[in-house]
């Protein structure tokens, strides 16, 4: 049973995001990935969608997620729920930075553009 030293997010290829892996393949794990983002205001994700399912819990900031025509705007102590191959995107529409943990049933995380091509993330799945 691995103890991980987490570390903060750090700045990766997606203007505006923060990332870190914080649990995956490589570190044992055979079904589940847990990622921690920092999304600067006016940030978003590019829209897209995953093989799995994923649950975003926001502890911080605020957030908006568009799927399938719809809006939800979301805060703290708010948990999104993405099934598998809903095509998503989030976006910070705070003055602050939006902080998420997202959790994945999955490992590696496969990520695809909406028409189904894979999305390269520039982490670790």
């Amino acid at each position: 049973m691995p103890l991980i030293h987490q570390r903060p997010p750090e700045p990766c290829e997606l203007p505006g995001i923060l990332h870190s892996t914080w649990a995956g393949e490589a570190d044992g794990l055979r079904q589940l990935s847990v990622w921690r983002q920092t999304m600067a205001p006016g940030g978003a994700t590019p829209a897209h969608c995953h093989d799995c399912d994923e649950v975003v819990l926001c502890v911080g900031g605020w957030g908006e997620v568009h799927s399938d025509g719809q809006v939800q705007r979301f805060g703290a102590d708010t948990t999104v729920v993405l099934p598998r191959g809903q095509v998503h995107q989030i976006f910070n529409v705070g003055p602050m930075p939006l902080e998420t943990i997202g959790i994945f049933a999955a490992t590696p995380v496969m990520t695809r553009e909406p028409g189904g091509e894979p999305l390269d993330l520039p982490w670790r799945t």
